[in-house]
């Protein structure tokens, strides 16, 4: 699941809506509008993010936030190390095959570390 896929399914709950429903009030099949929540589909097009927050009625902080969650969803995405140090090939090439074994608190460690040096 992807960061906007989990967030939209956080709203769904949390306004008790169906996806069934949440798709035909949206005009997409309910089936896409799982695969995006899932991951199996790329990121939403800026469009269907705003469809979305005017559905849910977000405000602004929650409309940046969600528009912020799209960018960062992308489940399939290319790392360029052209011209950096070796090590980071070797940090991209391991955590591409090695991702689906950490554990959510080696994530968050990983995420804490990244997100200081960028905010």
């Amino acid at each position: 699941m992807t960061p906007f896929g989990n967030r939209i399914r956080e709203l769904r709950a949390r306004n008790n809506v169906t996806l069934t429903d949440m798709a035909s009030a949206l005009q997409l099949s309910p089936a896409y509008l799982s695969a995006l929540e899932h991951g199996h589909r790329g990121r939403p097009s800026p469009g269907l993010v705003q469809q979305i927050c005017g559905y849910f009625n977000l405000v602004w902080d929650e409309v940046d936030d969600i528009k912020r969650l799209a960018q960062l969803s992308h489940p399939k995405i290319t790392v360029d190390t052209a011209g950096l140090e070796p090590e980071a090939t070797e940090l991209a090439n391991l955590l591409s095959e090695r991702i689906a074994g950490l554990s959510d608190d080696q994530l968050g460690r990983m995420l804490e570390i990244i997100r200081e040096r960028h905010p």
